[in-house]
Parts: structure tokens; sequence; C-alpha cells
């Protein structure tokens, strides 16, 4: 297999146009298969735009290829991830077979991969499955009467299912993981193309079809996966030496209540399942408070962005345009945009009555007319008084409670110049909101901290500077986006158990992951150390 790189060419170009480029790079002779491995848009040159290319292909005669001088073309070695450990040679015990709570990405792709093996894993999730967890979240959307056990945050796929469902991630992944989950993602029904752009995403309506599909090999492959369950309690024993141990778990499904004996528990429960958390504390499973970030949802025209991005002639067959900023305040904090939606919507996306956080979404094709970013400031456990495990998550409580009150429950929303100036707006200007949920014209002034508003003001002047109309006076700012990332980290060691043993802290929210990618990507680390362990000790 040969790889060629930075292979440059026009955004309106042809697949015959790429067919004829790969040939004169190879001095005329055809691949016999080629696929794109990378291809990003260049915008650099505007008005002219380029895609960039990374190739691999197989010939005849690689030697002949690399033979030729300034070809472009080098060897590479096709690598892909593997499960580690071997299927199980006879079934698991009942008590051994692995019990997963949460089917974020995390949950789905470690019980995924278990049940392939053999291990015939046990999810549980609070919330609903996908399709009828849609249906509770649109009913929430359209007349505000939220569920508390399956949301925005909770049920069938996790947060990212509600989300732009962005896949590129920052994780080195020199294992395949990563690439792993993205094939995973495209033979449950993802388009092919996010194995090769440069910002892969799904959109939502996609995402759903996806988990779904991957729920039910689960299911084909020995797994259960329960929901509307809750688990409530861990039971852990001490042996003589001291050590803790899990040992079973209760739960509540409806008005039943269930106990289920176990040894190998997988946490992947979510960055959100605040409930969870305080089981967990009171159990003394060592945990510790984390940064994160905080911060309002900011929407312009997505016309705007896009003329920005790619010029004022932007031909309209290019995708809705994304953007990644980053400022320097002078207080020493930096601010920066995060989960950048283009062609989006900002979605009301609570979890806990009382309380109101903001997160983006798109649909796969992307066509709203706004584009929004979380712009955010990273606050840390000085910020919050951190002694204890849980002060991130009381900090992200206290200004959700402020959001609501500024809101009446609705998502508060407010122009920049208002924002600036401490008033309350009073009419929007020359564009609305896009928002699933209804949202409210508010002042958003004392719903975050003094230092996070004062950098978020420093940062949209900043980054005014760098696209045209950012900073303009009647941009639409939401609040408050408080869910960035888990507020806790559940601390475990290199065999991704806790302190006690057979808890397998997993994902975005015990703190090891960042997004859809990483977490599964997590998911599938911490499925082969439970599969070791129990084929060490037997089944």
């Amino acid at each position: 297999m040969l790889r060629l790189s930075q292979l440059k060419l026009p955004a309106d170009h042809s697949r015959e146009d790429l067919l004829a480029a790969i040939r004169k790079k190879s001095g005329g002779i055809m691949p016999e298969s080629f696929r794109v491995s990378k291809r990003s848009l260049d915008a650099r040159r505007k008005p002219a735009l380029y895609y960039i290319y990374s190739i691999e292909a197989s010939f005849k005669d690689e030697k002949r290829i690399l033979r030729k001088k300034k070809s472009g073309w080098e060897k590479v070695t096709e690598r892909g991830w593997q499960f580690v450990c071997r299927p199980l040679e006879e079934p698991v015990s009942e008590r051994k077979r692995p019990v997963i709570i949460g089917t974020g990405p995390a949950g789905l792709f470690a019980g995924l991969i278990l049940a392939r093996q053999g291990f015939r894993p046990v999810l549980f999730e609070r919330g609903d499955p996908v399709d009828v967890r849609h249906q509770t979240v649109k009913s929430f959307w359209e007349d505000n009467l939220l569920d508390p056990e399956s949301n925005v945050q909770f049920g069938e796929g996790g947060a990212g299912t509600f989300s732009d469902g962005k896949l590129n991630t920052l994780v080195k992944d020199k294992s395949g993981r990563n690439r792993f989950v993205l094939e995973e993602f495209v033979r449950h029904g993802a388009p092919e193309d996010i194995l090769y752009e440069a910002r892969p995403h799904i959109g939502t309506d996609i995402l759903r079809q996806v988990v779904a599909s991957i729920r039910e090999e689960i299911r084909e492959k020995g797994g259960e996966v329960f929901f509307r369950t809750r688990v409530r309690d861990l039971v852990i024993s001490t042996d003589q030496s001291g050590i803790k141990r899990v040992c079973g778990l209760k739960a509540d499904r409806g008005h039943e209540e269930i106990f289920r004996p176990c040894d190998n528990v997988i946490l992947a429960i979510g960055h959100s399942a605040r409930d969870t958390f305080f089981m967990l504390r009171d159990l003394g499973v060592p945990m510790r408070s984390k940064a994160f970030a905080i911060g309002v949802r900011v929407e312009h025209p997505a016309a705007m962005i896009n003329a920005a991005q790619y010029g004022q002639e932007c031909p309209v067959f290019l995708p809705a345009a994304s953007y990644k900023l980053t400022h320097q305040c002078s207080n020493g904090r930096g601010v920066y945009t995060f989960c950048m939606c283009p062609g989006g919507y900002v979605v009301n996306s609570s979890s806990e009555p009382g309380r109101l956080c903001v997160n983006g979404m798109s649909y796969h094709g992307r066509k709203g007319i706004n584009s929004n970013s979380a712009v955010i400031v990273t606050v840390t456990p000085e910020d919050f008084h951190g002694s204890d495990a849980l002060s991130g998550l009381e900090f992200q409580r206290k200004y959700e409670e402020l959001a609501f009150q500024a809101g009446g429950g609705l998502i508060p929303a407010q122009l920049l110049e208002d924002y600036r100036m401490q008033r309350p707006s009073s009419a929007f200007g020359d564009y609305l909101p896009a928002t699933k949920g209804a949202c409210r014209l508010s002042d958003l002034t004392d719903c975050l901290p003094p230092y996070v508003r004062t950098s978020i003001l420093e940062g949209m002047d900043a980054f005014g500077e760098k696209i045209p109309g950012y900073n303009r006076g009647d941009t639409i700012l939401l609040g408050v986006e408080t869910r960035t990332s888990s507020p806790v980290r559940i601390e475990r060691d290199e065999t991704m158990q806790s302190l006690v043993r057979g808890l397998y802290p997993c994902g975005e929210g015990a703190g090891y992951a960042g997004g859809i990618t990483s977490a599964a990507m997590d998911g599938l680390r911490t499925a082969e150390a439970v599969a070791g362990k129990i084929i060490q000790k037997g089944t």
C-alpha cells in the first residue's frame, strides 16, 4: 500500500479530475484500488478554494512507482485495531458477566466489543431507547415539560445524540482505535465520508439510527440492554486485607427494585449523572474535582460565517463553514470557541428541574439558517474551592439555576451590545435565534461569574478581528453552557479499575474523554481490561 499526501485540487473538481491527478502522480499508472484517507478544505487564499487529499492506493508494481523521482508516494503498512483478548471458550458465569452502566458512546462500544467476544454484557440505561427518547426530547422542546430520567443528557446514545455528532478528536491514536470507531459507525449506517473528512460529523438525525443499530448487534451477540433502569447503589465488600470489591448493584426499574450480583462494573455514566456522582462519593469511591469550561452559546447567520471563511462569492456546493477561535485575555484567562455547529441550532439541554443549560446541535445536512458555537472560559478547582470532589458540580448548578430564573424556565437570550452594557434585551436585531426549545429575551449578566463575563466580552472583540461581524452588536448570546466536560474525575489505575476493585470508571463522565470518539475509544480500552481480568481469573 502506498500513500500520497498533499494532493491539491480546486474545490469544484470532479471525480474524474481526482483520478487524473492520481494517475499523473504515478507516472500514468492507474492503481488497482485506492481510497481517500483524508480530505480537508483549504480556504487560506480565498476566493481560490482547494481540497487537500491524502490517498492510499495499491499498485501491481509498487517498487516501480517508488523509483520515480518526486512522485510523492511512500510506502505504508495498513494497521487496524484488534481486540487483544481471545474469544471465550465457554460461557461466562452470570456473576462475572460485565455490567455496563450507561449507553453513551463509551458504554455502547464497550458493550459491542464484549458482546462480539462472547462475554454477554448487561447494559443498564436510566433513560429511554433512542427512538422513544427522541419523542421525549421533542416534547420537552415543544412543551417545556422536563423528564429528569430521559432528556438531552440521559438516554440511549448519551448527550452526544443531540449534538452536532462531531467525530474529530485530539487523542493520539497509534493503536487504531479511532479508525475502528469510525468504521463501526459506517458499518451501522453512518456516511462513509466520516472516514476521511478532516472534521467528520454524523448529525443527530443519522446518529439516532446508528445508535439503535449498535444496540441491536449487542443483543444479537448475547448481550442484554435494559432501559428506564437507574442504578441507585453499588454493593461493595471488604476482604480481610482491607481491599474493597464490587459484588453487586441495586437498581430501580419503574416500581421494581432490582438486585444483581456482579463482579465487573463499567461506569460509563456521562458527565451529567449527578445523583450517581453523589452515590459514589458516599460509598468512598476515590474521585476529585477537575477543571472544565463554562460560557454561552453564540449565534450568527450562517451566510455571514460562510462569507467570512470562504469569501463573499462562496460556492453554494460547499458545506456550511466552521471555525475555531482562541484568545488569551488580559486577566490571564483563555477564552475559546467549542463544539461549533455550522448550520445548527442552540438546544435546551437541561436535565434537572429548576436548572437550565444549553448545547449546540446540527442535523447531517447542516442546512440551518444560523451557525453557533460555545464561547467558553476554563474554570478550575481554585475558582469553585474544589476541596470537595463535587464542588465543581455545585458550581455548575449555581449558574444553571440563575439561567433558569433569568429566562423564566426558557433559554435566556441577549444581544451582545446589551450584554456589554449589562441591560436586558428587548428585541432581536437583523436575525432571529435558531433554537430547539423556546427562548426569551433576558439579561445574562448574573448568569456567569464576573471574570467569565469579562473574558467573553474581550474574546468576542478579539474574534471580531478574525471573523468580520463576529462581535456585531446584535450577535445573539444564549446561556448557559456548563456541561462542556465532566466536573469530576473518578480515579482509576493502570488496570482501568478504581481503588474499589471490579469498578471500571470509563468515558467522559469519569473524566477520561472529551467527545463522542474519545469516549468510544475509552470504552474499547476498558472492555479490553475487563475481558483480560475475566479470562485471567476464569469464567
